[in-house]
């Protein structure tokens, strides 16, 4: 029996392992669900003259439950290939996206200045990292040390170099030559967002596609070249009142949210509230979501650490390929995020095993705006085209044939 033929109970419900939560809520939906409807407590005018950066909490944001959902599955699994969100202005797409800062993972990183690893001395031995590195490795000590995931913006105005790198120029004073990294580079094991991304220059946003393809990109300045990792969370927001994405970009982004206005009219006096109690108290305001936070910090840790063992059987994903196929979606990415994101779906949900609920729970933000009018006119003339060669060239054949 192969990994992925896992045996099946009846409608999936085999029963999953029961863990001891640090809140009264069983999964984390449920406590995401329960937190962003509270009421905050009276709060007082502050002195707001200090240029601190204070993120408007994440589980203050009113409504917009898909766009929370797809960001919280985006830090459950960077696999999900990165979230867009379309939509009209004022509707909190970069408000939710800043607001993620408090609730990211710790992650190991590089201590060495040059990005030595542990994984390239797996893959290419002692030679692959730098002559202190291996002396460190050689002595048993860790390469690498934790640190918090960083939210990076890209600037709209930023040009080429910004953004992949360029020659050092405090070294060129002192006639060395030695390579600055990007922001690219700077995103590595990151999330980066790019606000309105459908204004990017195509050189830019040509470049930030292949890095994240690849996950590293090279960098050639004369005869100095260098090659930085480049792995990270994609996330970008758009208003297409301002122009559309080119296919290839929108094909990029895995989860693809379409951000709405609040259609209830208590929803929208909350937000108002809320955001009103914000501007007079922003350290009150972000104190009173603290403790909420950090338990949805701690269940989201939790749901990455079981996201390694949640298993999605042949059946389920079978049904869901003949969806996609009904759907006439051409790209396979379509699939491989749907199925990321059912996986993180599911862990956060406290199972180990994707349903069919799973998979219609993100189906909408993985299958939308994937067909092409463009590609199914382009293919109903090439099987025109296709046929006619096959007419011509069966008489050619069948006379060779006799030969």
């Amino acid at each position: 029996m192969t990994e992925n033929e896992l045996p099946l109970a009846p409608d999936d419900l085999t029963p999953e392992p029961k863990e001891r939560q640090a809140h009264p809520f069983k999964t984390l939906k449920e406590l995401l669900d329960h937190v962003s409807g509270k009421d905050l407590p009276p709060l007082s005018l502050e002195d707001n003259r200090q240029a601190e950066v204070l993120p408007f909490p994440f589980l203050a944001i009113v409504g917009q439950w898909e766009m929370k959902l797809a960001l919280t599955l985006g830090l459950v699994n960077p696999n999900v290939g990165g979230i867009l969100l379309v939509g009209p202005r004022g509707t909190a797409k970069t408000t939710a996206v800043r607001s993620l800062v408090d609730l990211l993972p710790q992650v190991e990183r590089s201590a060495c200045h040059y990005g030595c690893l542990p994984e390239d001395i797996e893959i290419g031995g002692l030679d692959a990292v730098c002559p202190d590195c291996a002396k460190k490795y050689g002595e048993g000590k860790s390469l690498t040390i934790s640190d918090r995931v960083r939210l990076i913006e890209l600037p709209l105005n930023a040009k080429l170099e910004n953004v992949v790198g360029g020659l050092d120029e405090r070294a060129a004073i002192h006639q060395r030559m030695r390579l600055r990294p990007g922001i690219l580079a700077q995103a590595d094991r990151n999330l980066l967002y790019i606000d309105e991304v459908n204004l990017l220059g195509d050189d830019v946003i040509d470049a930030i596609l292949d890095a994240a393809a690849q996950g590293s990109y090279t960098l050639r300045r004369g005869p100095a070249s260098a090659t930085y990792r480049s792995r990270f969370l994609l996330i970008g927001s758009m208003n297409p009142e301002e122009g559309n994405l080119r296919p290839q970009i929108m094909d990029r982004f895995g989860l693809r949210v379409i951000v709405r206005g609040l259609d209830d009219a208590k929803e929208r006096l909350e937000a108002y509230r809320r955001v009103q109690a914000y501007l007079n108290s922003p350290r009150q305001v972000i104190g009173s979501y603290a403790p909420d936070m950090a338990a949805v910090r701690e269940e989201l840790q939790e749901t990455r650490q079981r996201l390694a063992n949640v298993r999605i059987s042949d059946r389920v994903a079978k049904e869901a390929i003949a969806l996609t196929q009904k759907l006439g979606v051409d790209s396979l990415r379509a699939e491989i995020t749907w199925f990321e994101a059912a996986r993180a779906y599911a862990a956060a949900n406290g199972r180990t095993r994707v349903k069919m609920t799973d998979l219609h729970a993100v189906a909408p933000m993985a299958l939308r705006l994937r067909r092409s009018t463009f590609i199914d006119e382009y293919f109903e003339h090439q099987e025109s085209e296709e046929s006619e060669l096959s007419k011509l060239i069966e008489p050619f054949a069948r006379k060779n044939r006799k030969k």
